[in-house]
């Protein structure tokens, strides 16, 4: 039977193409969520959105809340997040507190938690200062700590590779195909086959 992962995200999960005006979205045969859920064995439920940060105010805890309560029961949650609060002057250590509580709340829904490192950043016409470069390295070995402490499944996307497009920032059509190679891998560690 297949199994249902929730895909919580940012741009890079929703697919968003950077090349359009005003931000268009790869098509389905590209995006890495929608590769994963055309393969036996998986149903990816996409919460990717556009400029998605850590939830942690209370209004986004309760949104975020209502998509999943909306899901549930499912076999997994995939989290992948942090790019936007870098990108909007958090800290790494400030991003990764927040990742920190929004487990804590998630093991509530008692689905194992796969958490993913956002691949660096690149120069790129997001990306025009080394510091933001250096902070999603930073990022990515906070949650590695994060996820060991956690008990909770971990991969660092930082190590696979992607190829961004020339923002720095979102993935390229190639980009996607080679995440979902690399994620699928991952999924069946963190959820099974």
């Amino acid at each position: 039977m297949a199994k249902q992962i929730v895909c919580i995200g940012d741009s890079n999960t929703w697919g968003y193409d950077p090349r359009g005006f005003g931000g268009g979205r790869y098509p389905a045969a590209v995006r890495w969520a929608a590769r994963l859920d055309s393969q036996p064995g998986w149903v990816i439920h996409n919460l990717g959105e556009n400029g998605r940060e850590i939830p942690h105010s209370a209004f986004a805890l309760h949104l975020l809340e209502r998509q999943l309560d909306a899901l549930a029961p499912f076999d997994g949650i995939c989290l992948m997040l942090g790019s936007n609060d870098l990108l909007c002057g958090a800290s790494p250590a400030a991003a990764a507190a927040h990742m920190e509580d929004l487990l804590d709340r998630l093991r509530a829904y008692g689905a194992p938690l796969l958490l993913i490192a956002p691949p660096r950043f690149c120069p790129g016409t997001w990306v025009t200062e080394e510091g933001l470069i250096d902070a999603s390295a930073r990022l990515a070995a906070l949650y590695r700590t994060l996820a060991q402490d956690r008990a909770v499944a971990f991969a660092d996307a930082g190590e696979w590779d992607i190829p961004l497009a020339f923002d720095g920032v979102h993935f390229t059509e190639e980009g996607h195909v080679k995440f979902a190679e690399r994620v699928q891998a991952a999924f069946a560690q963190a959820f099974g086959t």
